[in-house]
């Protein structure tokens, strides 16, 4: 079996003395995509954001490019290639898009790292609408155009895992079918992504391995293709009864 980039062992987390996530497990391989899904408050985002450093753990380990955090920062994780994608994407509304993409660049640039032009242009390879529109205000773009460009200004870190909560929340089908191509070449380039979703069926479609998160307990695991046919996931995510056909 392959090393794996990001593997989480026993992790707890709580918000004071209510225990949000329970002893979760899991583990994401280069060029690999992961998804987690499961009902409104499985603890998902908790998830994420404990495993990058927003949150505290109250147990457990994570173990990320070979080395083991007891005390997970969000410094050294972002430092390290981790970056996380918020479901409030959590753009500056009245920078322009070129700047808001810069910005993403600021931990590499203060490694010592002058590539962000190099970057860029990767970035408008992806996303050619944020290039029309790198000078607009972010405030004024579209739901999809702000999606894009909350990861493009992720991508300008170069990450080697790719962190993102709900990236299809509030999204016409069609920019999350373009959204989720785009995952697709990047972790066919090496990216790892670890995707929490709601939406099952296009997160099990898109992804290598799948987890099933509810109550913050890990409730389900294995292949996504296996997940997809799985009664249980059917009836409960895929919005079908157990045995009928996904569409």
């Amino acid at each position: 079996m392959s090393e794996a980039l990001l593997e989480v062992s026993d992790l707890s987390v709580a918000y004071g003395q209510i225990e949000a996530v329970h002893h979760v497990s899991l583990r994401v391989l280069p060029g690999q995509i992961v998804t987690v899904i499961g009902p409104n408050g499985a603890g998902k985002t908790t998830l994420l954001s404990a495993i990058i450093g927003l949150l505290p753990c109250k147990g457990g380990m994570v173990r990320y490019a070979g080395e083991a955090y007891a005390r997970v920062t969000l410094e050294k994780m972002v430092a390290a290639g981790m970056v996380l994608v918020p479901e409030k994407r959590e753009l500056f509304a009245e920078m322009s898009v070129l700047d808001n993409l810069l910005l993403g660049a600021f931990m590499r640039r203060r490694l010592g790292f002058r590539d962000e032009r190099q970057t860029l242009a990767t970035v408008f390879a992806l996303f050619p609408r944020l290039k029309e529109r790198a000078q607009q205000r972010a405030g004024t773009l579209s739901g999809g155009e702000r999606q894009m460009l909350a990861i493009g200004r992720a991508l300008m870190a170069r990450p080697r895992l790719l962190m993102l909560d709900e990236p299809s929340l509030g999204l016409a089908p069609l920019i999350v079918r373009e959204i989720f191509r785009i995952l697709a070449d990047l972790a066919a380039e090496g990216v790892a992504i670890l995707l929490v979703e709601q939406n099952a069926r296009a997160a099990l479609q898109l992804a290598d391995y799948g987890y099933v998160l509810e109550t913050g307990e890990i409730a389900l695991s294995g292949r996504a293709d296996e997940l997809s046919e799985d009664a249980r996931v059917a009836e409960s995510y895929l919005g079908q009864a157990a045995g009928c056909p996904v569409a």
